[in-house]
């Protein structure tokens, strides 16, 4: 099966997936905080504390919650947590450190890291 995905991977640009999922996963971080200031507004009964331009709260929490879904399912934990420390905090996170914290060897963490991106761009129809 890894091989098969592997041989489907060749034929796509792999630094144009990493670059969309990437893009996704930073509007993610924003659309999470978001949720947690509507819901803080809404318990507090500041509702419309910032103007809106756009109404696309449906469309946001049905984002949050398929990149959620694809984050716990399509990805085993050690690749969850390759995401998660790489491409989920607030700060620059360089790969090296990702890999010394999970205790991995350089080449095992690329390979896990590329794996994760595939899985995860399937996962949310990105390829």
């Amino acid at each position: 099966m890894i091989a098969e995905q592997l041989s489907l991977l060749s034929e796509i640009d792999e630094k144009q997936v990493r670059n969309a999922l990437i893009k996704e996963l930073k509007v993610y971080r924003a659309l999470k905080v978001k949720e947690k200031n509507r819901k803080e507004q809404e318990a507090n009964g500041a509702t419309g504390l910032f103007p809106s331009l756009r109404n696309q709260e449906v469309l946001n929490e049905l984002k949050v919650r398929q990149i959620e879904r694809a984050l716990e399912n399509s990805l085993d934990e050690i690749e969850q947590d390759i995401i998660r420390m790489k491409y989920l905090t607030s700060r620059v996170v360089k790969d090296l450190e990702v890999c010394e914290e999970l205790g991995l060897k350089k080449d095992r963490y690329y390979k896990l890291k590329k794996q994760a991106t595939f899985n995860l761009s399937t996962a949310l129809g990105i390829i």
